[in-house]
């Protein structure tokens, strides 16, 4: 688990591809202390395992899916990439909770500076904003960012100074491509309120003679005290 609250901003040194999957060489620091092999660390959001390090440079396997999934497929050598540790138990939650599982990607329409902060739109697709809801949160490119704005087409978020010299979001322009998380919350609610006892059935169709429970509908989660 991560928590959206980057920790240094790391370069791609060297990409293996595969004829379907890859291998990222990133050279890094504050990353890499205290760090083995089989840990965990979210890439742009996206959270890789580490296949082993040597000096300032560690390796990680992507998978076919991921590359579809992610803009992970768009980097080349000399790209900067948002770097993440997974969250240690004593760790501070400065963020929100991200799995570094992406979503889906959105691609940014406009930047527009207020004063010291940094109005980015991005524009995402429906089955991506329909879990975005007015000053929640969302990953982007796995930084955790609250939402200011948001239309049927796109959503916006307000960059502080801070997080624009401490990630790569800010280098970015219009056209480009970002990797979108939605808050898991948001999902795991959807998720409970459409599965349905018709669900279960076409799941297990081997519990026709076992009773199956109501649908769980707002109505029934406010009569059962939710």
């Amino acid at each position: 688990m991560f928590t959206g609250i980057i920790e240094e901003v790391g370069t791609i040194d060297k990409i293996a591809n595969g004829s379907k999957s890859a291998v990222l060489f990133i050279k890094a620091s504050k990353v890499l202390e205290d760090t083995k092999l089989g840990d965990s660390i979210a890439v742009n959001g996206v959270c890789l395992t580490v296949t082993s390090i040597k000096g300032d440079t560690f390796t990680a396997d992507v998978m076919a899916e991921t590359l579809r999934r992610s803009s992970l497929g768009s980097l080349s050598k000399g790209s900067k990439v948002n770097l993440e540790r997974a969250m240690a138990a004593n760790g501070r939650f400065g963020g929100h909770i991200v799995s570094g599982h992406i979503d889906g990607t959105g691609r940014i329409a406009s930047m527009v500076r207020e004063d010291n902060a940094v109005w980015v739109e991005i524009n995402a697709p429906a089955d991506i904003l329909k879990y975005i809801v007015m000053k929640g949160s969302i990953t982007i490119d796995g930084i955790s960012l609250t939402v200011a704005g948001l239309t049927e087409e796109n959503f916006s978020v307000s960059v502080i100074p801070h997080t624009g010299e401490e990630t790569t979001l800010l280098k970015k322009g219009a056209g480009d491509i970002v990797n979108l998380e939605n808050d898991v919350v948001g999902k795991y609610v959807d998720r409970l309120l459409n599965y349905s006892s018709s669900t279960v059935n076409d799941l297990d169709k081997e519990a026709d003679s076992k009773e199956t429970g109501p649908d769980i509908t707002m109505e029934f989660l406010r009569s059962n005290g939710f």
